[in-house]
């Protein structure tokens, strides 16, 4: 609205969604094939030349594949080159205690925050020496009491592991384990507009009983959808951007990066 001020309705912010993006200790890892240090950084780069402002980045879990404390760091000095606070989740590779040691004196791995209208709610589905994921007890309890105490706000819901069945025989098996639990809660509450989540390395957008439910490229290696068993996809890495109005409007979108070659390396498992 040229000329005119905004109003609440219209007000938005922008966030962008980077996730498994699968660091090692060493500089030069590199996972199935890819160098996970290098397309992070491109990934980045993207990042910064399509969204000139951005008021929140969203890092939703594998951020490290040996769940080294270094590895964390890495990242940490990767993604701040997004001028924006930032929030972390972790994911079934990730270590809990590591991301804490690396994220100590920051408010990287604090699990909800106030942003315009809306509330963001990042929640923690690690299931220590498993790949699938669970929502225990006091995860579900912070969900019920962050929604009932802030009916007023719009809220985007953050976790790694799917919760919901996205096609692909042998990545549906190692998704978010029960999630009926999770659902019986949202579904208590008509301020939840988004569920968002990594895990899958591929894009995916769905909705459920009017929530938005949104997946979104690694920012490495990618998985071919709705395949039977493991297989590696050659789409390139990429990012989701999402953004929020005040009236609990979201748009949002994929964008990836170009002239990333690199042979897959099958040897590896469970990748």
């Amino acid at each position: 609205m040229l000329g005119a001020s905004l109003t609440a309705a219209e007000e938005s912010v922008l966030l962008v969604q980077i996730t498994d993006s699968h660091l090692f200790a060493p500089a030069e890892g590199k996972l199935l094939g890819m160098d996970t240090c290098e397309s992070l950084q491109r990934v980045i780069d993207l990042v910064l030349a399509e969204q000139p402002r951005i008021d929140l980045m969203l890092a939703t879990g594998d951020l490290s594949q040996d769940g080294s404390v270094a590895s964390y760091l890495r990242f940490r000095e990767l993604s701040a080159r997004i001028a924006a606070p930032a929030r972390w989740c972790p994911g079934n590779h990730d270590e809990r205690a590591a991301m804490l040691e690396a994220t100590r004196g920051t408010r990287l791995m604090e699990p909800v925050l106030e942003l315009g209208g809306w509330r963001v709610i990042m929640l923690d589905t690690l299931v220590s020496g498993a790949v699938f994921g669970m929502l225990d007890g006091q995860q579900l309890e912070l969900l019920d009491d962050t929604l009932r105490a802030a009916p007023e706000r719009h809220h985007l819901v953050c976790l790694h592991h799917h919760p919901v069945a996205v096609g692909s025989r042998w990545m549906d098996s190692i998704g978010l384990q029960e999630p009926e639990r999770l659902f019986e809660v949202l579904d208590r509450y008509s301020n939840v507009r988004a569920l968002l989540w990594g895990h899958i390395h591929q894009e995916f957008d769905q909705s459920r009983n009017g929530v938005r439910l949104l997946a979104s490229p690694s920012t490495g290696v990618q998985f071919t959808p709705r395949s039977e068993s493991f297989q590696v996809d050659t789409l390139a890495p990429g990012y989701r951007w999402l953004r929020l109005y005040g009236d609990g409007r979201l748009e949002t979108g994929v964008s990836r990066v170009n002239g990333i070659a690199f042979e897959v390396d099958y040897s590896v498992k469970g990748y």
